[in-house]
C-alpha cells in the first residue's frame, strides 16, 4: 500500500522526518518496504506566476513567449507551448535550477532564438494527472489560496512528496487506509491524532433499516446475508461531471491511483483514506432504480470495467438491477451502469463482503482491484457507514450534489462473523510482566491501548489490579484474547526495550527419539563422506516423468495433483527425489560446477490406485557425478562417479544403520534373484526405465526392497545437460524401521592378534561373489572375523566362462592366539564348500 507522506501529515505530523518515521512504523510492525519520491526531488524553485501578457514567438507557430510576474518585481520571460496560455493567467512556474521528477535540471534557454528564463508547467509534469493538454491554470483549479505572485508553489499546491510503500499484513485490515496508518503512527510516536474525518452525523436524515428508502427513490434486496453482511447506499442528485480539484488529482496520483473525474476520484479517494471500497452507479442507468444482492447462477456472464466479459459460477457474488448483473460484488464494477459524462444522478453503495468469497472469487476470475484486496483481509461492517459519511460531504462539495433523504442499511439478522460487539478483555498487570519478561505499568498500557482506539477502563480480577479492554471493530478479527493485547503493549512500547531471558524450562527437557537418532547417523555417513545436502522443492512439473522415461503403468505416474498449484511447473506432488536432484545438478553443472555428491532427504507422494488417499513417505536420494575427488599430482585423472562409487555410499549407510543392504540383480525373464558381486554381475541386473541397461540394481535389506541403485541412463542425462551420473533412492522410512527394530549387541574388542590367509577359487562366471563369501562365512564359523575379494582375474590361465576370485580370510579368537592348528580344519571346511558350489582351488 503506498501512503503519500504529506497526506498522512494531515492527520499525524510528528516532528521527525521520512527516515525516522519509516524506522519508528516498522519497528512496530507497520513494515515499510521502501522510500519512493514522487513529483519533484524538492520543492525549491516552484513558484506562483501571473502571466502579463502572451506575443506569438517570431520564429514558431506554435509557441508563445510570455512575460510572467514572478513576485520578483522584474517579469520574466518565458517560451511557452501550451495552446490555453492567456494574458491575467495565475499560473505554476518551475524557475531555472529547479529539478523535475525524472531528474531533468531546468536552465535558461534560447528557444527559437528567444530567451526563456523557467518553465510553466503543466499538471503531468509535476506527476499531478496525466494530462498535458495544456497548462494548469491555478486560479481556475485553486479557490481558497493565496495566489499572490512569487508564493512557494508548496504553498498551495503538492509538488513532491515522499511515498511509503508498507506492506499490510492479513491481519491488520485497519492500516489499508491512510487514517488507520495515521493512528499506528500516533501510537509509534505519540504525535497529536487529527479527528476522524467521518466524525459527526451523515445528516439530518437517519438511515433506513429496510429495503425501500423513505425518499422512495429505490430499492435494495440482499438475499444472500452470509456473503454480505451490510449493504447501504446513498442517492445524490443534480451531479455535475468534471474534473477533481488538484489537491485530489495530487494526493491519488502519489497513492498509485490514476484521476478519472470527480465522482470516481472520490471513491477512490475515500477507500484510500477509509480502507474501505466503494462503488458509485448511474441511478439512471440501474433499471428499475432496484439492486439485488445474490449469488451468480452457473454460467452467467458479466461486462466489467476494464472491458472484459467474464463467466461466473454459483460460488461468486453479483449486484444486479431488473435487466441483469451489474457488478461482481466486491471487485469491480460493470460497464452498463458506471458513471458517464452526462451522469445527474448517483447511487453511492458501501457493502461489506465475505473475505474468503472475494479471496475465491478474484483467484478463479484472475482478477485483482484495490477493492478485492481489501477485503479479502475482512474489514469491519462498521467501516460501512465511515465511508458513506466522507463521500457525501466529498459529492456535495466537489460535484455540487443535492443528497436524496435517506440511506438504505440492509444489515444481516444475525449478524454473521462477529459483528456483534465482543465481551471485553481483562488485561492483568501481572501477566503482562510474565509474558513480556519486564513490567509495564498499567497506566502505559491504557495508554498505548487508547492511542490504538481501544477502549480502556479500570477493573479487578480476583483482586489483581487489571484492564477492562473493549476491541474497536476493526480490530475484531486480530485481537480476540489477553496475549493478544500483550502483543500490543509490546511493540509499541518497544520490542527493543525487552530484555533477553529464557524461558522458564519447569522441568522440560528435550532429547531426540530413537528414529531421529538413526536418521541424524545416516546423515553424518554421508556427508562425512564429502556429499552435501540438497533441499528441492516437493512440487514438480508434469513433463518431469515424461523425461524419466516412466512407463505408463508404472505406479509413480499417480503423483497427487495441486487443487491450487503456484504455476503449472509446480502443479504435482514429486513422487521420486530424483528429479529434484537433478534440477539441482544441471544449475550446478551449466555454472562449471560438474564434480557433485549431493544427497537429498524428503518426502514424495504416491495416489492409491483407485483410491482418493495418498501414500506419503520419507526418501533419501543420492546423486555423484564427475570426479569422485580433485586431481593432484599423484593421481592426475581420478575416478569417476559409477554404480560402484554409489554401491560404496549404500554400504557406508548400512555400516551406518548396523543393517545388511544387498544389492540384487533381478531377471525379469524368471522369478530369482541374486545378488551382485561385481561389474561382471550388473550384466543381468534389473534396472528402472532411467537408469543404464545392465548397470542398475535392486537395494534390498532383510527381504525387502527398499529401493534402487544405478547409474543414469544416458538418454535420461541428456535431458538434465549431463554427461553421466550414478544415483540411488530408498525408502528411507522402512530403512529406519529396519534398523530401529534390530537388537544391536556390544562386541567386545579383541586384543589377541588375527591369523590372515589367502586363497584363490575359481568359479563360473554366473556365480556372484556375494554367494561364494556367503559359504565361506558359514563354512568358517565363529573364529573367521572377516572376509574380503581383494582381486579378480578373467584370462586364458582359468578357461573361457569363468574368473578367478581372491579371498582374503581374517581368523581371530577372543580368548587366546590362533595356531595352525586352529586355522587349518577350517580352511578345509572353506575349501570344500566353494568346491560344492563348483570352485576349483587355484595355487
Amino acid at each position: 500500500m503506498k501512503v503519500p507522506l504529506m497526506w498522512l501529515r494531515e492527520y499525524c505530523s510528528p516532528d521527525l522526518d521520512t527516515d525516522a518515521i519509516e524506522e519508528r512504523l516498522t519497528m512496530t510492525g507497520t513494515k515499510v518496504e521502501t522510500i519512493v519520491r514522487h513529483g519533484a526531488p524538492s520543492t525549491e524553485s516552484f513558484v506562483v506566476g501571473r502571466v502579463l501578457s502572451v506575443e506569438p514567438h517570431p520564429n514558431a507557430d506554435r509557441l508563445s513567449v510570455c512575460s510572467v510576474d514572478l513576485g520578483t518585481g522584474e517579469p520574466a520571460g518565458i517560451v511557452c507551448g501550451a495552446p490555453n496560455v492567456a494574458a491575467g493567467q495565475t499560473v505554476a512556474v518551475a524557475l531555472p535550477g529547479a529539478v523535475m521528477p525524472g531528474g531533468v535540471e531546468i536552465n535558461d534557454a534560447k528557444l527559437r532564438g528567444v530567451a526563456s528564463s523557467g518553465m510553466i508547467l503543466a499538471a503531468d509534469e509535476l506527476q499531478i494527472d496525466s494530462d498535458h493538454s495544456g497548462i494548469m491554470v491555478l486560479d481556475e483549479l485553486i479557490l481558497d489560496a493565496e495566489l499572490a505572485a512569487g508564493t512557494p508553489l508548496a504553498d498551495v499546491l503538492s509538488v513532491g512528496t515522499d511515498v511509503l510503500e508498507l506492506e499490510i499484513t492479513p491481519n491488520r485490515p485497519d492500516c489499508l487506509g491512510v487514517y488507520g496508518v495515521a493512528r499506528e503512527l500516533h501510537a509509534a510516536t505519540g504525535a497529536p491524532l487529527a479527528p476522524e474525518p467521518w466524525c459527526g452525523d451523515l445528516d439530518s436524515h437517519p438511515a433506513v433499516a429496510g429495503e425501500l428508502t423513505a425518499g422512495g427513490w429505490g430499492s435494495i434486496a440482499v438475499e444472500c446475508p452470509d456473503l454480505c453482511p451490510r449493504f447501504t447506499a446513498r442517492a445524490f442528485e443534480n451531479v455535475t461531471i468534471g474534473p477533481s480539484p488538484l489537491w485530489l488529482k495530487a494526493r491519488l496520483s502519489a497513492a498509485g491511483q490514476r484521476p478519472i473525474n470527480n465522482v470516481v476520484d472520490i471513491t477512490n479517494y475515500v477507500m484510500l483514506l477509509t480502507g474501505q471500497p466503494l462503488h458509485a452507479f448511474d441511478l439512471d442507468r440501474v433499471a428499475g432504480a432496484q439492486l439485488t444482492v445474490r449469488r451468480a447462477r452457473e454460467g452467467e456472464r458479466v461486462a466489467t470495467l476494464d472491458g472484459q466479459v467474464r463467466t461466473l459460477d454459483s460460488e461468486m457474488v453479483v449486484i444486479e438491477d431488473a435487466d441483469g448483473p451489474t457488478s461482481i460484488a466486491g471487485i469491480m464494477g460493470g460497464e452498463r451502469s458506471e458513471v458517464q459524462a452526462d451522469t445527474k444522478r448517483v447511487l453511492m453503495e458501501v457493502a461489506n463482503w465475505s473475505g474468503p468469497n472475494i479471496h475465491r472469487t478474484s483467484w478463479v476470475l484472475g482478477l485483482r482491484s484495490e477493492a478485492s484486496g481489501r477485503f479479502e483481509k475482512g474489514l469491519a461492517p462498521e467501516q460501512c457507514m465511515h465511508a458513506q459519511v466522507v463521500a457525501t460531504r466529498l459529492m456535495v462539495e466537489l460535484c455540487g450534489a443535492t443528497p436524496l433523504p435517506g440511506t438504505i442499511d440492509v444489515r444481516a439478522e444475525p449478524a454473521p462473523g462477529g459483528w456483534e460487539p465482543k465481551s471485553p478483555i481483562l488485561l492483568r498487570e501481572r501477566r503482562v510482566a510474565s509474558i513480556l519478561g519486564m513490567p509495564v505499568a498499567r497506566a502505559r498500557q491504557a495508554e498505548i491501548l487508547q492511542a490504538l482506539d481501544f477502549g480502556v477502563s479500570e477493573a479487578d480480577a480476583a483482586g489483581e489490579p487489571a484492564l477492562e479492554v473493549t476491541v474497536p471493530p476493526v480490530r475484531r478479527e486480530d485481537v480476540t484474547r489477553e496475549a493478544d493485547l500483550i502483543e500490543e503493549v509490546a511493540r509499541i512500547n518497544g520490542l527493543g526495550e525487552l530484555p533477553p531471558t529464557l524461558p522458564a524450562r519447569r522441568g522440560a527437557y528435550g532429547a531426540l527419539s530413537p528414529v531421529q537418532r538413526l536418521r541424524r547417523r545416516a546423515v553424518d555417513a554421508l556427508v562425512g563422506r564429502g556429499l552435501y545436502e540438497a533441499v528441492g522443492w516437493t512440487f514438480t512439473a508434469p513433463g518431469l516423468l515424461d523425461r524419466l522415461r516412466l512407463h505408463p503403468d508404472d505406479p509413480r505416474r499417480r503423483a497427487p495433483v495441486l487443487e491450487n498449484p503456484l504455476s503449472e511447473d509446480q502443479s504435482l506432488l514429486r513422487t521420486t527425489l530424483l528429479g529434484s536432484l537433478l534440477d539441482v545438478a544441471r544449475h550446478n553443472a551449466a555454472r562449471g560446477m560438474a564434480d557433485l555428491r549431493l544427497f537429498e532427504v524428503g518426502r514424495i507422494f504416491v495416489r492409491a490406485d483407485g483410491e482418493t488417499g495418498v501414500d506419503e513417505h520419507g526418501a533419501l536420494a543420492v546423486l555423484l557425478a564427475g570426479r569422485l575427488a580433485p586431481p593432484t599430482w599423484g593421481a592426475v585423472e581420478p575416478g569417476h562417479a559409477d554404480f560402484f562409487a554409489a554401491k560404496g555410499l549404500l554400504e557406508a549407510l548400512g555400516q551406518a544403520l548396523r543393517v545388511e543392504l544387498e544389492c540384487r540383480s533381478t531377471d525379469r525373464r524368471s522369478k530369482g534373484s541374486s545378488p551382485i558381486g561385481d561389474r561382471r554381475d550388473l550384466q543381468s541386473a534389473s534396472q528402472q526405465p532411467f537408469l543404464h541397461p545392465g548397470r542398475a540394481a535392486a537395494v534390498f535389506c532383510d527381504g525387502q526392497e527398499l529401493g534402487w541403485i544405478g547409474e543414469l541412463h544416458p538418454l535420461v542425462a541428456r535431458e538434465w545437460d549431463l554427461e553421466g551420473a550414478a544415483v540411488m533412492e530408498l525408502d528411507f522410512d522402512r530403512l529406519l524401521a529396519l534398523s530401529a527394530a534390530r537388537e544391536h549387541g556390544y562386541r567386545d574388542v579383541i586384543s589377541y592378534p588375527s591369523v590372515r590367509q589367502d586363497l584363490a577359487v575359481v568359479l563360473a562366471d554366473e556365480i556372484p561373489a556375494a554367494r561364494a563369501i556367503e559359504l565361506v562365512r558359514a563354512a568358517g564359523g565363529d573364529l573367521l572375523d572377516s572376509v574380503e575379494v581383494f582381486d579378480v582375474y578373467s584370462g586364458e590361465q582359468v578357461g573361457e566362462g569363468r574368473r578367478s576370485l581372491a579371498l582374503s580370510l581374517d581368523f581371530r579368537a577372543p580368548d587366546r592366539t590362533l595356531t595352525d592348528a586352529d586355522v587349518v580344519p577350517l580352511r578345509e571346511r572353506i575349501v570344500q564348500a566353494l568346491e560344492e558350489l563348483g570352485g576349483e582351488l587355484r595355487v
